[in-house]
C-alpha cells in the first residue's frame, strides 16, 4: 500500500503524522511511504531521517496527497488537501470532524474518501487509546498556560497558582473529569493551587476523590457550575463527547458571573468549544477578552509540543495504521470494533459521527 505522510497547513501545527520509527515499521513490512518534504521539521526530524527509514521524499502536496492509498496526517485537512486526494483513498487523523464544515463531509462521500477519526477509536472498556496521550499533553499545558495568563505582563490579576504563606492560592475550577480535566487537575495540584472539579459521572468523581482527597467535587450542574466558576480564578473546559459537538455547559450569563479578568482555558475548543463565548484562537493570539474574561481558544495545543506530540501518537496509532495498511478498511474494522468506532465516512455514507456544524476553525 502506498502510505502517505504530508506536512501540516495549519497555523502552528508542527507535528507529522508519522515519525521515522514509524515509517520504519511500514516499510519493512513491504509498505512504501512517501513523505513531503520537510514534513518533520517541526518535531525535529529531516528528510534524511525519513530517507534512512526507507520513505521517499516527495516536493509537492499534491504528489504526496494524490499517491495516496492511506494519508496520515494530524489535524483535520482543509477543504483543498481533501480535494487533492485520489478517490476511495483512506485519510487517518485527529479529524474532529463534528466540529467542520459541512462541505468537507459533503466532498469526502461524494468521492469515496475513508475518513479514520483517530480521536473516536473506542474500546470495549471506553477507552481511547490515540486520543489519550494528546488529552494527557492539553490537560498538562493547560497548568502552563494558566500560570502565564494570571501573570500581570499577560494581562491577568498577577496571581501565583501556589499562593505563599499567608496569601491564598489560585481557585481553580475544572469542569470535565475524564482525561484532560484528571491530568489538569493533577497539574494544578502540584503548584499548589486550589482545585474544584464538577463532572456529570459519580464515578469519575470517585475516581479523582480517591487519587486526589483534597480536591472538591461536585456535580456538573448548571447550578454548581455557576456558583463554581463564579468565584474562580481560572476555569478549565474539559468536556468531551466523542463524535460530536461538544456540549455548551458554560453559558454567557455564567461567563459574566465571573471575576473581572479571571481565566477561561476552553481545551474543548477542537470540538466547537463548552462555552457560549468560546471561539477559536492561535498560539501567536491565544487570548481574546468577553464578559471581562480572559479566553484562551487555542485549538491545537499539542501541537507546539509537537516532538514529544508525535512520539507519543504515533505509539498508540501504530496498531491502527497497519491495522488498515495490512488487511483493508472492510476486514480491519470487522476484526476490531475499537476501529470501527472511528470510520467517520464509508462507502459515500455517513457513519459514527452525530452532528455536523458550519464551522470552520
Amino acid at each position: 500500500m502506498n502510505i502517505c505522510i504530508p506536512k501540516e497547513r495549519r497555523p502552528f501545527e508542527y507535528r507529522v503524522g508519522l515519525s521515522p520509527h514509524g515509517v520504519h515499521t511500514l516499510t519493512q513490512r513491504g509498505h512504501t511511504v512517501y513523505v513531503e518534504h520537510q514534513a518533520g521539521l517541526g518535531a525535529g526530524f529531516s528528510d534524511e531521517d525519513y530517507e534512512r527509514a526507507g520513505a521517499h521524499i516527495v516536493y509537492s502536496p499534491h504528489e504526496v496527497f494524490g499517491r495516496a492509498d492511506l494519508l496520515v496526517k494530524v489535524s483535520r485537512p482543509l477543504l483543498e488537501e481533501i480535494q487533492w486526494l485520489q478517490p476511495g483513498a483512506v485519510l487517518m487523523g485527529l479529524l474532529h470532524l463534528a466540529a467542520a464544515r459541512a462541505d468537507k463531509i459533503t466532498y469526502m462521500l461524494e468521492n469515496d474518501i475513508t475518513a479514520v477519526a483517530l480521536e473516536q477509536i473506542e474500546t470495549e472498556e471506553g477507552d481511547r487509546p490515540v486520543l489519550k496521550p494528546m488529552s494527557r499533553i492539553g490537560g498538562l499545558m493547560a497548568v502552563q498556560v494558566a500560570a502565564r495568563l494570571l501573570q500581570n505582563n499577560h494581562g491577568g490579576k498577577g496571581i501565583l497558582l501556589g499562593g505563599l504563606p499567608g496569601v491564598p492560592p489560585a481557585e481553580v475550577v475544572v469542569i470535565g473529569a475524564g482525561v484532560v480535566g484528571t491530568c489538569a487537575t493533577r497539574g494544578f495540584l502540584g503548584l499548589g493551587a486550589h482545585v474544584t472539579v464538577l463532572d456529570v459521572n459519580q464515578n469519575a468523581l470517585e475516581r479523582v476523590f480517591q487519587n486526589y482527597p483534597q480536591v472538591a467535587t461536585l456535580p456538573a450542574t448548571p447550578y454548581n457550575i455557576a456558583r463554581s466558576v463564579a468565584y474562580a480564578d481560572v476555569v478549565v473546559g474539559a468536556v468531551l463527547k466523542p463524535g460530536e459537538r461538544a456540549p455548551i455547559v458554560l453559558t454567557r450569563e455564567m461567563v459574566r458571573g465571573m471575576k473581572p479578568r479571571a481565566i477561561f482555558i476552553d481545551v474543548s475548543i477542537d470540538q466547537g468549544g463548552c462555552s457560549e463565548t468560546s471561539r477559536p484562537t492561535t498560539h501567536d493570539r491565544p487570548t481574546y477578552i468577553e464578559e471581562g474574561v480572559i479566553h484562551y481558544g487555542v485549538p491545537n495545543m499539542p501541537g507546539v509540543v509537537a516532538r514529544t506530540a508525535t512520539h507519543a501518537l504515533v505509539s498508540a496509532a501504530m496498531p491502527y495504521i497497519l491495522a488498515i495498511a495490512e488487511k483493508g478498511v472492510a476486514r480491519a474494522m470487522v476484526e476490531d470494533p475499537a476501529l470501527a468506532h472511528a470510520i467517520n465516512t464509508y462507502k459515500g455514507e455517513l457513519r459514527n459521527l452525530s452532528l455536523l456544524t458550519p464551522q470552520e476553525k
